[in-house]
């Protein structure tokens, strides 16, 4: 058993928020305030030794996944479907648990969880077709025809809200590299999350 992956959750120094530089600190208190946590994602923790790097990634996952015209919480779902798809557990948790945070914003049905309810009657068509397609361009992105295109502009997105969502896809595929290269866990404060 890899002993010092176990000790340090990562491959890669972890980097609490007490030893890492004031340029560290400054994204990190970023990264809390726009994702609205009271603590720092172990994602970000695992690049905390490298500003550069974590800044250009924190600038590519803010302006991608929080900025634009397209829901949050179908960035979040399409995010979550990739990751369970590829089988990268810290991500598939992470952003089930933020899909399901907002599910209010889908449906006011009592009980429902966006993650859960892909298929349901209750998720809205447009947001199943972006899903499907947005995940077959994360996992087979040679594979995406006109026809996707096609199929999103009929469900109703416009053609920027579809470059958008296709920016998911390049999105998503970095969140998964780097969560599952560095090896690090399901932040505690997340497990703690209610059901």
């Amino acid at each position: 058993m890899d002993n010092s992956l176990t000790q340090t959750q990562s491959r890669y120094n972890m980097i609490s928020y007490d030893m890492a530089s004031d340029e560290v600190k400054e994204i990190y208190d970023d990264t809390k305030k726009t994702l609205q946590l009271p603590f720092v994602l172990n994602w970000f923790k695992c690049q905390g030794d490298n500003a550069l790097l974590l800044k250009g990634n924190w600038s590519k996952l803010k302006n991608t996944l929080m900025e634009g015209q397209v829901p949050n919480v179908l960035k979040q779902l399409i995010i979550y479907n990739v990751s369970k798809e590829r089988g990268c557990n810290y991500c598939s948790h992470a952003h089930g648990i933020f899909a399901d945070s907002m599910s209010s914003m889908i449906s006011e049905e009592k009980g429902f969880r966006a993650t859960q309810s892909l298929n349901s009657p209750s998720m809205p068509v447009s947001y199943k077709i972006a899903v499907q397609i947005v995940t077959k361009a994360a996992l087979n992105h040679s594979q995406i025809s006109d026809e996707d295109f096609n199929e999103l502009e009929k469900a109703g997105f416009t053609l920027k809200e579809i470059q958008e969502l296709m920016a998911q896809a390049d999105l998503v595929n970095m969140l998964n590299t780097i969560a599952d290269v560095s090896g690090i866990k399901i932040d505690n404060e997340l497990l703690e999350t209610p059901e």
